[in-house]
């Protein structure tokens, strides 16, 4: 059965690559562009079209009535950091070392350049790459983006509130935030006001310039990680308040890229994703998010920490209007590209996601192929694992039915003993294959620039 699915959708993907031809130029032999948006810190429940009643998202929400919401998508860590390891080389954190928290600006560790990342994967396939948004997976020389596959970036080393704006009288916290383009620092303290829009407009026009050859497109938003900021188009838009405001002008964001991809005459020969880093921050209340029916929020491993939103729109591939139940996660992405663009997958590592080409292109009969997940705590120990429907939390030993109960409040533990002791044995065993294997990160002695520095000319909001 798998073999049919896998021939049937390969079959699917050439036809497509073959169909005709925009007013960019010949594409009959060009592989499908792909653009993934990727916010940061934004709940299962912020978006219309899964049930925010007061946030108005239409792009977003055109985007899953033309193609695929997935309902059961996972981010491999609850906060910012791992999660994007995990997107980016389709590992778990812990398999790439990336797993123990977040990187601060005076980390001198990041991401090895030796890994695999989509860019990496996609730039050897003859992509034009490029990542406009927050980085976070080292800044020191040899650590950014411009190291990791892509041809240009745009954007902040790290999360928006590691910046002396936001120090509290009396602490030692030095660090400002630098808006860099490739490895040079062009602001320090940039108006945060601007940033979704500034992200936005040097993707559409790395859009335009490339717009006659298959390119990579990544845009990772800063927000709505806190402090939340919104341009003056769209600050007091949303009944929902500045968070409200926050997620409407991520979605224009989504629209403008949209606009671009069809400006060119791209759009039918592009893969566009929307999906976020992991949960909301739930202790910031107004200024955070919400994760609908879920229980808890960033940092957790409940499913409102890990249970993202995902749209994927591509016209021609992904069929329109369907909603996806199976169970995915943003590892299944680099496998997932390389199929669909027909780019090489690393051979020579081991890569912990699957191909769900299956499963976004709507073949009848197609199952997830993760046969179990496993959940990390913020800090990188192990502590649980999802298997089928049931979902096991190591402490407190909590077993949930999530086909039936996916706000986890019906412990069913006690009622299956044996299966909370199999799961535990399992979770154990896979962890600690992972630890045996995992892969070291990159650490560097000098830092790129002095992470206390300031321009005292540079004013933010």
């Amino acid at each position: 059965m798998k073999n049919t699915l896998i021939t049937a959708v390969l079959a699917c993907t050439a036809s497509n690559a073959h169909s005709g031809a925009s007013s960019a130029g010949e594409q009959e032999d060009r592989p499908p562009n792909v653009v993934i948006m990727f916010t940061d810190d934004q709940g299962y429940g912020d978006l219309s079209c899964f049930g925010n009643p007061t946030i108005h998202t239409p792009h977003i929400d055109r985007m899953a009535a033309e193609g695929m919401k997935l309902t059961q998508f996972y981010v491999a860590s609850p906060v910012c950091s791992p999660s994007r390891a995990a997107l980016l080389t389709g590992c778990y954190p812990k398999r790439v070392s990336m797993h123990e928290h977040v990187i601060f600006p005076a980390y001198d560790y990041g991401l090895h350049v030796d890994e695999v990342t989509i860019a990496d994967m996609l730039s050897e396939h003859g992509y034009a790459t490029g990542c406009f948004g927050k980085w976070h997976l080292g800044h020191r020389e040899g650590l950014l983006p411009t190291d990791q596959g892509f041809d240009v970036f745009f954007g902040v080393p790290y999360s928006n509130d590691m910046s002396q704006f936001h120090r509290k009288p009396g602490n030692n916290y030095k660090h400002s935030l630098p808006l860099m383009r490739q490895k040079d620092i062009i602001e320090w303290e940039p108006d945060q006001r601007l940033l979704t829009r500034r992200c936005t407009e040097e993707a559409v026009a790395f859009i335009d310039r490339h717009a006659d050859e298959p390119f990579f497109v990544y845009v990772p938003h800063s927000m709505p990680h806190i402090p939340i900021y919104a341009s003056e188009d769209f600050e007091g838009r949303s009944p929902r308040g500045l968070y409200g405001d926050v997620i409407e002008e991520i979605d224009w964001s989504v629209g403008e890229l949209r606009s671009a991809l069809e400006r060119n005459g791209v759009a039918d020969d592009t893969i566009l994703i929307f999906t976020t880093d992991n949960g909301p921050w739930l202790p910031f209340k107004a200024h955070g998010g919400s994760a609908g029916p879920l229980a808890g929020g960033k940092g957790s491993n409940q499913e409102g920490g890990q249970r993202v939103p995902f749209v994927a729109w591509s016209p021609g591939r992904i069929p329109p209007g369907t909603v996806c139940r199976e169970v995915a996660t943003t590892m299944d992405l680099l496998p997932t590209i390389a199929t669909m663009t027909g780019a090489d997958i690393p051979r020579d590592r081991v890569i912990d996601g699957h191909d769900i080409t299956p499963l976004l292109m709507g073949v009848p009969g197609g199952v997830s192929p993760t046969e179990a997940f496993l959940y990390y705590t913020a800090r990188g120990k192990l502590a649980g694992i999802r298997r089928g429907k049931w979902k096991l939390l190591l402490e407190p030993g909590t077993l949930f039915d999530l086909e039936v109960d996916i706000s986890e409040q019906w412990n069913r533990a006690e009622q299956h003993p044996d299966l909370v002791e199999e799961l535990r044995t399992e979770a154990i065993d896979l962890d600690q294959k992972i630890t045996v294997e995992a892969r070291p990160v990159l650490k560097v002695a000098e830092p790129l620039w002095d992470p206390g520095h300031r321009e005292t000319d540079q004013k933010g909001p």
